[in-house]
């Protein structure tokens, strides 16, 4: 019997081939989750064009690889379990599919059958700027439970480099599945302490003095 989380990962053809692929690398490390990988055309075709990775080089970091025609897949169906589906990134094209339910490929396919069956779907959306059609799509897809998760990069963990802005990102997508891969300096209390007025209010002061108080007990 396997005992494995199942996580579907989508790659799809919107720029941002990067967060699938980081994410597929930092899961090939944990043992108990088990990767299904379910590319489009265009995203193959974008992971050549935005990464150092070939198309092997990705798919050899997944447990399982799934051919996007494959309707008749694993996890084209309800009764394969499984915790949800990342799509990431999640194009616009893809998006509009999901939303409307046409399941013509293996990608939307699953994405429908994460939906009925209620569990959770992440869709790393990329575009800008977004039109009224690209967030009725959004809204209607939250209304059917999906997270609509725009890869949005943070700063208060003051990245240095490019992977920093990535690893904060895919950290953020996986805690939606309880997956907790500590890939940087997550916000605290203490966060505040870096503040350059941290002791100039009552507030900011407590804050800045929490860590010398703890050291004196």
């Amino acid at each position: 019997m396997n005992n494995k989380k199942r996580l579907i990962i989508g790659i799809s053809g919107a720029t941002g081939a990067i967060y699938g692929v980081r994410m597929l690398e930092i899961l090939a490390k944990i043992d108990d989750i088990e990767t299904h990988l379910v590319m489009s055309k265009a995203g193959r075709m974008t992971i050549q064009v935005e990464t150092p990775f070939s198309v092997k080089d990705v798919e050899a970091m997944a447990d399982v690889v799934h051919d996007i025609n494959n309707v008749g897949a694993s996890v084209s169906s309800g009764s394969f379990r499984t915790e949800g589906m990342v799509i990431a990134p999640c194009s616009m094209k893809s998006m509009g599919a999901i939303a409307h339910s046409l399941g013509a490929d293996l990608l939307v396919r699953a994405a429908d059958v994460v939906l009925k069956e209620r569990k959770k779907l992440v869709l790393v959306v990329r575009e800008t700027p977004l039109h009224l059609g690209h967030l009725e799509a959004m809204a209607a897809l939250t209304r059917m439970g999906a997270i609509i998760f725009p890869p949005v990069p943070a700063f208060y963990h003051r990245p240095k480099t490019l992977d920093d802005v990535i690893n904060q990102t895919v950290t953020r997508i996986l805690d939606q599945f309880d997956i907790d891969v500590d890939l940087f300096q997550r916000w605290d209390d203490d966060g505040m302490s870096r503040h350059p007025d941290a002791g100039k209010t009552p507030a900011l002061a407590a804050v800045k003095d929490r860590p010398a108080a703890k050291k004196q007990r």
